[in-house]
């Protein structure tokens, strides 16, 4: 058990990082990183460096969240692909939106902003990122069963 968090943590940190550079990348802004200056329009040059990062508290949250959803997996696992993905989207909106929200209690913010968004609740969870969700849920399925 021990060794399947370390795994959903480090594919969850590793997604996260690929996720933050490949967006800055192709959008030219990265979101503020602990500088409460929200979002930052990069040069040519940073966009370049595909700079991606994420949070020691992402850890955590991947792993258990891994393990949480590995229960889930076997619930569902015969179900068509476009109703698992449909799930997963709901269930990660969910665990971003609670953690979020315990994050923001325990310390004071929430690693992350969405309030810049045009779709976000709470600037905890953006609803244009659905597909996002959709996908990861399905890669996450790939995960559990290789470990």
């Amino acid at each position: 058990m021990a060794h399947h968090l370390l795994v959903y943590g480090v594919f969850g940190w590793c997604a996260e990082i690929l996720w933050t550079a490949l967006s800055a990348l192709i959008t030219g802004v990265r979101g503020d990183l602990g500088d409460d200056v929200g979002l930052l329009k990069l040069s040519r040059e940073q966009r370049l460096r595909l700079l991606g990062h994420t949070y020691l508290w992402m850890f955590p949250l991947y792993g258990a969240g891994g393990l949480l959803f590995e229960r889930v997996h076997e619930a569902i696992r015969s179900w068509p692909w476009l109703g698992r993905g449909a799930l997963w989207t709901v269930l990660i909106f969910i665990v971003e939106y609670v953690a979020g929200a315990a994050l923001c209690r325990l310390t004071g913010r929430c690693p992350w902003d969405y309030s810049y968004s045009r779709y976000h609740l709470h600037g905890l969870i953006r609803f244009d990122y659905a597909p996002v969700w959709f996908a990861f849920g399905l890669a996450l399925e790939r995960v559990h069963d290789a470990v």
